[in-house]
């Protein structure tokens, strides 16, 4: 694998124009896993906003308190390296906010009091003889 990255900087930096070889060569460019991971985390993003519209039985408490608990160690260990990863910080404080709200959504849905007298929905429709 690293033969086969080697080969593609080589060709690629023949290609980037002088102007553009301060972001490609920074520490943080697009030559290094800082650029990439953020990119690849904005999957979990998208994933997590596409569970906040699921009905709250159908979430898994688990995962959801490992995506907040990743998404804030991560972001915070995001600013304490070298180079700061203010890209990746942002991703995983969101991945730590969607994680935080299906987290409020289980505990409000497992607490709010229940209506013993309310017919289950397949019930309500039924015309009544």
């Amino acid at each position: 694998m690293s033969a086969f990255y080697n080969v593609m900087i080589s060709v690629a930096d023949k290609i980037v124009p002088a102007k553009l070889q301060p972001i490609w060569c920074h520490p943080a460019g697009p030559k290094t896993i800082f650029f990439w991971a953020p990119i690849g985390k904005w999957i979990l993003v998208i994933a997590g906003i596409g569970d906040m519209s699921r009905p709250v039985e159908k979430v898994s408490l688990g995962q959801s308190v490992a995506l907040m608990c990743t998404g804030f160690v991560w972001s915070r260990f995001s600013l304490v390296i070298i180079p700061k990863n203010y890209s990746l910080s942002l991703v995983n404080s969101i991945v730590g906010l969607t994680g935080l709200y299906q987290v409020a959504r289980i505990f409000k849905h497992h607490t709010s009091p229940k209506d013993e007298n309310a017919l289950p929905p397949s019930e309500e429709t039924k015309p009544t003889s």
